[in-house]
């Protein structure tokens, strides 16, 4: 057991003395490493401090920053939306107005139709290609114009609204887009260190591969408000077209309507002109056969009245036949009465040829009055078409301007 125990070394007083000062030297070592990393600590702390306040607030003010441009685009796009909704109401109210005036001219053409059909029911000479009939073709020539530009214009418009709606849509979707960056935007700007709502995420700190640039985000409200812009003018542009076209078209109309009118009108005076002065040639035509049938019935009065004369000379003269012998003589008397057979044969003669001259005539006059009274009868078929059927339908035409 003896052998087993062994002492412990032996130092000296110098190894002791020498061990107690390196160990007093490593502590202030250890110690004024210590008090180094402590002062470098402090001062990193203070300067992470510092620099996480520094970019927390510059943050703070890119958000302000940022808040600024969105509300200031959003203003923008608010503006020209208001804008562009305005002009869109406007432009449905043009669009209206030339429907309204383009099924109003369907009246007006039905009744220039209707005048032509009405017009083709004249008959003999009457059925004329008269002034009436060219003004009539021009109007419903001019209305069927009317309607074909008016149809166009009223496609312009459609078209035209399609477009702004478009325009409308996209600033729509810009600003509802613009609004959900600025509540997102704002959400962050309210955010604190002290806020519940933080906590970590994990892989956040990275740039999106689909975002655009400021440049590229700026150039988009711009575009899209450059396009509502131009569209909208379009639609001024295509507005004070539309009013132009209804008053040049409601003119155009108006000034066709009254030329027709007024065609109608001489058309129905001349007519009536025409039917006064066959009527008193009728009444004339009249007289004359009246005045005829007694020139017939005196002539063939004045021939009867020859019958009795002629009796009396031939039979005078055949009584005188019968005288005897020498008394058979080619005396004064027999001569006489030979000139009296032959004057009233010849004036009976004259007054047969009278006769027929006069009945000639007075067929010719019958047959002029029956012309007469057919012409008569055409001039008032054709005044109730001119005048009671067309006119009377052509007095409800009211070229309105819309």
């Amino acid at each position: 057991m003896a052998r087993l125990i062994t002492a412990p070394t032996r130092f000296t007083h110098e190894d002791w003395t020498r061990s107690n000062l390196t160990k007093y030297a490593n502590a202030d070592v250890e110690r004024q490493q210590a008090e180094r990393l402590i002062n470098e600590s402090d001062r990193l702390k203070d300067e992470t401090a510092k620099r996480t306040e520094k970019t927390q607030a510059d943050v703070n003010k890119k958000l302000e920053q940022r808040l600024n441009d969105i509300r200031y685009w959003k203003k923008e796009l608010d503006d020209k939306l208001k804008g562009l909704s305005e002009e869109i109401d406007n432009l449905l109210a043009f669009k209206q107005r030339v429907d309204k005036a383009l099924q109003a001219t369907e009246e007006p053409l039905h009744i220039a139709r209707m005048c032509l059909a009405n017009r083709e029911k004249r008959v003999g000479i009457d059925l004329v290609h008269d002034d009436v009939q060219k003004e009539l073709l021009k109007e419903v020539e001019t209305i069927e114009g009317v309607q074909a530009l008016l149809k166009r214009t009223l496609e312009q418009a459609t078209e035209q609204i399609r477009l702004n709606r478009k325009a409308k849509f996209q600033l729509e979707k810009d600003l509802k887009d613009k609004f959900g960056a600025q509540n997102i935007d704002e959400y962050c700007e309210n955010l604190r260190n002290n806020s519940q709502q933080i906590h970590f995420n994990d892989g956040v700190a990275v740039i999106e591969p689909n975002s655009v640039s400021p440049e590229q985000w700026q150039d988009f409200s711009n575009d899209n408000i450059n396009y509502a812009e131009r569209e909208r003018m379009n639609s001024v542009d295509l507005r004070s077209s539309i009013d132009g076209l209804l008053q040049q078209t409601s003119n155009d109309m108006r000034k066709q309507v009254g030329d027709t009118n007024e065609a109608f009108a001489h058309r129905i005076w001349e007519c009536k002109d025409t039917k006064g002065k066959l009527e008193d040639n009728l009444n004339k035509i009249i007289s004359q056969i009246k005045e005829q049938e007694e020139n017939i019935a005196t002539l063939e009065m004045a021939i009867q009245s020859k019958e009795a004369p002629m009796k009396v000379a031939q039979t005078r003269l055949e009584t005188r036949q019968h005288r005897p012998n020498v008394e058979l003589c080619r005396d004064a008397v027999q001569y006489r009465l030979l000139e009296e057979v032959g004057e009233i044969s010849d004036s009976v003669a004259q007054l047969q040829a009278r006769l027929r001259d006069a009945n000639s005539s007075l067929k010719g006059l019958v047959r002029n009055q029956l012309e007469l009274e057919e012409e008569i009868a055409v001039k008032a078929n054709t005044l109730f078409i001119d005048e009671v059927e067309c006119m009377g339908m052509r007095k409800s035409i009211d070229i309105q301007s819309f």
